[in-house]
């Protein structure tokens, strides 16, 4: 391993051959990789694209091997592209979705596509693990949702007994990944948060919860923090991308833990607003705080004795590229025209459902709808109401998080759709919050993993390395609009309640 001085802030960086990190963020559309130097500097990415497999309606799965492709395509990429740059690799960090159920067998084959994050197949085994455990709550501190992994295997022991007979290791998606860059079966204390077979306060596997799924600890992972080193680059991988010396690989993160630590969401009350595929709203703790009641998740961070919660919506971006597909509309040109055409509150009221939603209501079965349509109605006044639903459905977040004792001292936009001043504008009125946007740059995941790779190989202090960027300027709310948005809001609330009774 090289030796390196490092000190960050003013940076001075001591070494013949300034290294670089990698970082690998294994989304759901696909796989971006970075490469950034001591200093925090980008210096290259590359992108692979991933496609998803809806085999019936409430499922969602990919196949692990188009992972690995993705990985190595990206990664070659850079490799032709940046080659001297990728030959000072000092290290390597991974992030990436959570809860995938990726099962392989004592052969290290993968024995079926992974059932991922937003598949709702598992409801009743839900259920029954909180029958089975009446402690699960107590002790991971969240409720059994769908898009855990334990349901996920539990639904595969119901439905599939002879490949559940047949499970060797069970591996979060970003893991995968490491087994095939290392050959080693790890992950870290946030992703593995997730899985709802940790002891998130103790930071430990539970015997109790695994042995609810019919699972032991010989199935899972090794356990380590996002920033130690958690296994080496294969020799062969090495060779491939022309590299030397050792390459360690650093525990990492799940993907919010990962953008936590890219835009310094690192201390108690520092948190960020996440527009993408879901939508995410993320505060920092200094302790485990579970709220179970209002289905906020409590999960490890990636940095050591750090917590975080979450409140989140499946579909954020994804509800608004649904409405685009059915319009036939371009989503970029969708949300422009509601730009331009915006003056007050939309009459419409959106409920973003389309894959049920886990914060504040737990209900995997929960389905999106209009309400308020007329005449005038058009895909722009429909798209502005989604928008606005988005907003809403962080509120809920919001006043979870505030019902679980946490007060977030400040919020930073990330993801494709802060890209749209109106709708971190919508978001900051309804949330009553400033939101700070950050200067030009990839704060996202992958910056991430390549700080905890920073930190793993260096040792340097996460609370150095992972500070927040600069600002670019401060979205602030809109207090004239923000009584019409108070008075929407509890008819969005009103009818998500009367469509569940209805439902029920």
């Amino acid at each position: 391993m090289r030796h390196i001085n490092l000190t960050w802030g003013s940076v001075l960086i001591n070494s013949t051959n300034i290294a670089t990190y990698l970082g690998l963020d294994l989304g759901t559309s696909g796989l971006k990789a970075i490469l950034m130097d001591g200093q925090g500097k980008i210096l290259a990415h590359a992108d692979a694209d991933l496609k998803l497999s809806r085999p019936e309606p409430g499922w969602s799965e990919q196949n692990p091997s188009d992972w690995w492709q993705a990985c190595l395509s990206a990664v070659d990429g850079l490799s032709k592209t940046h080659p001297e740059h990728l030959s000072r690799l000092a290290g390597i960090g991974l992030c990436g979705q959570m809860h995938g159920a990726t099962l392989l067998d004592v052969n290290h084959e993968i024995l079926r596509p992974a059932i991922l994050w937003n598949d709702g197949r598992s409801g009743d085994e839900c259920k029954q693990i909180e029958i089975d455990c009446p402690r699960s709550r107590e002790i991971s501190g969240n409720i059994a949702m769908a898009g855990f992994t334990a349901p996920k295997l539990a639904w595969i022991r119901n439905n599939e007994p002879d490949i559940f007979a047949a499970i060797h290791k069970v591996l979060l998606p970003k893991d995968y990944l490491r087994f095939r860059l290392c050959g080693e079966f790890i992950t870290d204390m946030s992703d593995a948060s997730g899985t709802l077979w940790l002891d998130v306060k103790k930071r430990d596997w539970s015997d109790t919860l695994l042995a609810t799924c019919g699972l032991t600890r010989a199935h899972m992972p090794e356990l380590v923090e996002g920033t130690d080193i958690a296994g080496e680059l294969s020799e062969g991988l090495k060779t491939r991308w022309n590299l030397r010396g050792t390459i360690p690989i650093a525990g990492g993160a799940g993907d919010n833990a990962a953008a936590a630590c890219g835009i310094g969401a690192i201390k108690p009350g520092a948190g960020f607003v996440s527009l993408g595929t879901s939508g995410v709203l993320f505060v920092s703790n200094d302790r485990f705080s579970p709220n179970t009641k209002n289905a906020v998740h409590a999960f490890c961070h990636a940095v050591p004795d750090t917590w975080h919660q979450m409140g989140v919506i499946l579909s954020a971006t994804d509800s608004l590229n649904w409405l685009a597909r059915i319009t036939q509309r371009n989503v970029v040109d969708l949300v422009a025209d509601v730009e331009a055409n915006f003056l007050r509150p939309a009459q419409e009221i959106f409920l973003p459902y389309l894959s049920g939603e886990r914060t504040p209501h737990n209900n995997p079965d929960a389905r999106g709808s209009f309400i308020g349509l007329s005449h005038n109605s058009t895909p722009t006044t429909m798209a502005q109401a989604v928008m606005e639903s988005i907003a809403f459905a962080f509120l809920d977040s919001k006043q979870a998080l505030n019902a679980a004792g946490s007060e977030i001292s400040h919020l930073t936009a990330v993801g494709g759709g802060s890209n749209s001043p109106l709708w971190l504008k919508i978001i900051a009125t309804n949330l009553n919050m400033d939101i700070q946007v950050p200067e030009e740059g990839d704060f996202g995941g992958a910056f991430g993993a390549a700080r905890l790779a920073l930190c793993a190989v260096t040792g340097a202090d996460p609370a150095q390395i992972c500070t927040p960027p600069k600002v670019r300027h401060t979205v602030q709310p809109d207090t004239g609009l923000l009584r019409s948005y108070q008075d929407n809001y509890q008819r969005y609330k009103a009818l998500y309640l009367a469509i569940e009774r209805t439902s029920s």
